[in-house]
């Protein structure tokens, strides 16, 4: 009757089971556990053998059973489904609804449990020893709490009157958790190694009930998490060093003299991205280091598995993984940003090839009558196609997983055997006459040198023809900016005043107001200012201003390694040298880690909020095309706007 008064001790049968001092009676609790005792070893598909004791409400003994599925989980299933809960190493979780009337059909009159575990000592030998039981809604000061007896189903207490009348109420285990605290060892203390815990509702025998049976394996992280944090504090420190580093590279390039709220902003952006990093390889070394705990565990005893759902570990692991996918989502936001705002020109060096009139006013007449567009048009719509090329093909890396196996084929056999379209740009450019000039900051982008060794582009097919055999025989000078040089590409590094000139004859046709109605000159006042930044920009490369001149030389070693410039530009600008392509940071190009990372925590964060891996591809493929739909207008249009060149143009 004292366990069958399953939500207190403040009862007549407890008070009457205290003062007798009968030692007939069967005890309520389990005492600690003395002495020293054999570990419990279990292998990872080890089957955990438990019996019980079975007695009716008389105190009669029934025997003893096997535990299998079906002798604790009310919820019907398949026996297999059900027997996998007692298998060494394995997270089990069922519930259902049943009809009270269902339980009590099944469980006419209350059976009472008590449960052990059977295991081998050293010698051999079968051995038992008892599960404790926990009651929750029973709490005892001067006792230990963990009693010897269960129930199941009790349908004979909400009898009233006659026992033989239908209860009112049936009192029945809502919730059987057996818990396993790793690694195994002696029974008792403040954690058994083994410790069921049942608690009890009370339903109208005409109600429903909701019931559920569940195996959870309870571990200390240990070192574990002590390597976690010692991460946390070195690779933060590293990420605070690193966005520093950024930052202050940063405010050299744009001529930033103080500390402003700008630089404070961009160092969070920076900070935000790095941190994002620490957050993926510390989920992803926390991911790999249970992978090869647990895996390792082939042929001896199981002392680790993979956290439980709701366990402290996997609550961590879920906000690591959430705070870099939102970090990384800022990082890839600041990237589209800084994308989206980069300044660029295309270089027209194609030469007129007949005088205009006198009365042409600034070059307007003689560029339309004798030099034609496409070559502007043509880079133009490359450039727009590049702005979203990635290294992988991210729809292939999706489905195909192998991610390793696609960057190496990329990187290793497509880009150096089949295409290559970073560097097609640049030859494309040669070919067509047109430079870019690109400004990511506002002292510092990068510049394509596109101008023709041959002095024109627009020719017939026979001369250009003629032009590509010249330079595959060498009787041709080579296509760098330099003599005997062919280096193309180079880190631009401009003065204030050579900044300041570009700005001056930029606005001119870039505060240009939006409406329906245009002012009927306001395309030639483009078109003058667009000729005029053409004029500059190509006498700036030819060194035709003394005091806006420049000097090409290399970066040191440091400086590539850490993407800065340690020198001042002083009175003139730099060109560095530049055979990487650098000018591809303002493309999705040479940022494919932070757009892999972004994928890969979407698909994660998916993943672990519906456990499906279908919709997670779905919800991932779905965001990539977004952000590069997206990246792909707005660049569109800025590309229009900084390059004159009609979006209508842009195909």
């Amino acid at each position: 009757m004292v366990i069958l008064e399953a939500f207190s001790l403040q009862n007549r049968a407890y008070d009457l089971y205290m003062k007798t001092k009968s030692q007939d009676l069967p005890k309520l609790w389990y005492g600690n556990h003395g002495g020293t005792s054999p570990q419990m070893v279990f292998g990872k598909t080890s089957k955990i053998d438990f019996k019980v004791i079975k007695y009716n409400v008389l105190g009669k003994f029934l025997g003893w059973e096997d535990v299998r599925g079906a002798t604790l989980q009310l919820c019907p299933d398949r026996q297999s489904v059900m027997d996998a809960a007692f298998v060494f190493g394995t997270s089990y979780s069922q519930s259902c609804t049943l009809d009270v009337s269902a339980l009590l059909q099944g469980v006419p009159e209350p059976v009472f449990y008590e449960m052990f575990l059977q295991f081998e000592d050293e010698e051999g030998h079968a051995r038992l020893w008892p599960v404790p039981v926990e009651n929750p809604a029973i709490r005892t000061n001067n006792q230990a709490s963990h009693l010897r007896r269960f129930f199941l189903v009790d349908g004979l207490s909400g009898r009233k009157v006659n026992l033989t009348n239908v209860p009112a109420t049936v009192t029945f285990a809502a919730e059987l958790i057996l818990s396993v605290y790793l690694p195994t060892g002696t029974p008792g203390g403040d954690n058994p190694p083994f410790l069921l815990t049942v608690k009890y509702s009370t339903r109208s025998s005409t109600g429903v009930a909701q019931v559920s049976f569940s195996v959870s394996y309870i571990q200390d992280p240990g070192t574990a998490q002590q390597a976690t944090d010692i991460a946390f504090g070195a690779l933060g420190f590293l990420a605070i060093i690193y966005a520093l580093l950024e930052t202050s590279t940063w405010t050299r390039r744009s001529r930033l003299p103080n500390i402003s709220f700008m630089v404070i902003v961009k160092f969070f952006a920076n900070f935000s991205g790095s941190l994002a990093n620490v957050f993926f390889m510390v989920s992803l070394g926390i991911g790999i280091y249970w992978l090869i705990v647990f895996k390792g565990q082939q042929f001896s005893a199981v002392e680790r598995t993979l956290p439980t759902a709701g366990s402290q570990i996997e609550t961590n692991f879920i906000i690591y993984l959430l705070s870099a996918l939102v970090l990384k989502s800022l990082d890839l936001i600041h990237i589209l940003i800084t994308q989206l705002t980069v300044s660029i020109f295309l270089i027209d060096w194609e030469k007129p090839k007949e005088r205009g009139t006198a009365k042409a006013s600034m070059g307007y007449q003689k560029a339309t009558s004798s030099v034609s567009a496409w070559r502007t048009f043509l880079i133009a719509n490359e450039w727009n196609e590049i702005q979203t090329h990635r290294k992988v093909n991210p729809t292939l890396q999706l489905f195909a997983v192998l991610l390793l196996l696609e960057v190496l084929f990329s990187v290793g056999l497509y880009e150096r055997f089949v295409e290559d379209k970073i560097h097609q740009f640049v030859d494309l450019c040669s070919l067509s006459n047109v430079s870019v000039f690109i400004l990511t900051h506002r002292c510092y982008g990068f510049y394509i040198h596109g101008r023709s060794v041959h002095g024109q582009a627009d020719v017939g097919m026979d001369t250009m023809l003629t032009y590509i055999r010249k330079e595959e025989e060498n009787l041709c000078a080579l296509r760098g900016l330099e003599a005997y040089s062919d280096v193309q590409t180079f880190e631009v590094l401009l003065t204030d005043r050579t900044r300041a000139f570009y700005d001056r004859i930029t606005l001119s046709f870039m505060e240009v107001p939006r409406g329906a109605h245009i002012r009927p000159d306001l395309h030639k006042q483009r078109l003058n200012g667009y000729f005029a930044l053409n004029r500059f920009l190509v006498s700036f490369f030819e060194h035709r201003y003394k005091d806006m001149d420049y000097m090409v030389k290399d970066k040191f070693f440091l400086e590539q390694i850490m993407d800065m410039e340690f020198q001042e530009p002083g009175d003139i600008s730099t060109l560095y040298n530049d055979d990487r392509a650098l000018f591809s940071r303002t493309l999705f190009y040479s940022h494919e880690l932070v757009l892999l990372l972004f994928e890969i925590l979407v698909f994660s964060a998916v993943d672990l909020a519906a456990q499906d891996f279908v919709l997670s591809t779905i919800v991932t493929f779905v965001v990539q095309k977004f952000v590069k739909m997206l990246r792909d207008t707005l660049g569109r249009r800025n590309l229009a706007e900084k390059t004159l060149v009609e979006k209508q143009f842009l195909i």
